[in-house]
């Protein structure tokens, strides 16, 4: 769904539109697509409903082992200004408190892929960190690792930092409690996703500090944010069928592009199948069935 042309965002990610409403935010999770830092011209139909359907299932699941910063998606609460683009808005919005951000993406890798294992056939290491011999392309990795990034602006790349450049950023106890939040919260939501039927190879949370305490902030354990595998497909030594956007880098890959601006359109079978994707991906880790709740 396209954005309505009086919405008029304070920031723009690649996929979020943030409106500054004074002590709160306004996130609202739009239909865009990343890929290699670009976000593509083309539109994926539910995609912002499904990140914000899920994130709001793991915020229930996962609030015992972090604080978030959700405040309510009823469109009832929404501000005056707002009311006119409520069917757009509904079911893709959240209200959010405001958080100072912490400058650095919390990665947790639990499988082998992706630059991981790139890094691994090279070196042995993963971000720097040692893991054991023999292991393959998309081996379990029994403990999972964290390996913070750098905040990238759009168009440009994260950088993989170490653990000990983080808190050189940060500071050693922030840095310390978002390494065990980041784990923790994984590792729960791991074995939770297991026995729906999905594997979660790795993702990434973004935290932010709200009335003085450490806040789990964006999106959380979404197609965008993580690696969902079909768990009855699995099979390590291969790359892995997915529930994520790894469906439209695949095709990218082979599409002859040079990663240069501007991106290519996608066919209409690879927006179709990505969209099918992603709710596949929510109804087997929630249980329920998608049911649209904004306007066509």
């Amino acid at each position: 769904m396209t954005q309505p042309m009086g919405l008029r965002p304070d920031s723009q990610g690649k996929v979020r539109d943030l409106y500054d409403l004074g002590d709160r935010l306004l996130l609202v999770a739009s239909d865009r697509i990343s890929a290699f830092d670009f976000v593509l011209p083309d539109t994926i139909p539910f995609k912002g409903e499904i990140l914000t359907k899920l994130s709001l299932f793991w915020f229930d699941l996962l609030g015992d082992v972090v604080p978030n910063h959700l405040l309510s998606t009823d469109v009832l609460e929404l501000p005056p200004e707002f009311a006119a683009h409520a069917d757009y808005l509904r079911g893709r919005f959240m209200l959010v408190k405001k958080a100072t951000v912490f400058p650095v993406e919390c990665i947790v890798r639990g499988y082998l892929a992706g630059s991981g294992l790139k890094e691994y056939n090279r070196e042995g290491t993963v971000c720097g960190i040692e893991l054991p011999a023999g292991l393959v392309d998309s081996s379990r990795l029994e403990t999972p690792i964290f390996t913070p990034s750098t905040k990238a602006e759009i168009g440009d790349h994260d950088e993989n930092i170490s653990y000990e450049r983080m808190v050189e950023i940060i500071g050693a106890e922030p840095a310390a409690e978002l390494r065990r939040a980041s784990i923790e919260v994984y590792s729960r939501a791991r074995a939770h996703a297991a026995v729906r039927g999905v594997i979660i190879a790795d993702t990434k949370f973004e935290f932010g500090v709200i009335d003085g305490k450490i806040t789990l902030i964006d999106e959380v354990l979404t197609p965008d944010s993580s690696r969902f595998w079909p768990a009855n497909e699995y099979e390590a030594g291969r790359s892995q069928g997915s529930f994520d956007k790894q469906y439209v880098r695949d095709w990218l890959e082979g599409s002859g592009w040079d990663k240069t601006p501007p991106p290519p359109r996608l066919p209409d079978e690879i927006v179709q199948g990505t969209s099918e994707r992603y709710i596949q991906a929510y109804e087997l880790i929630t249980g329920c069935t998608f049911q649209p709740e904004g306007s066509a």
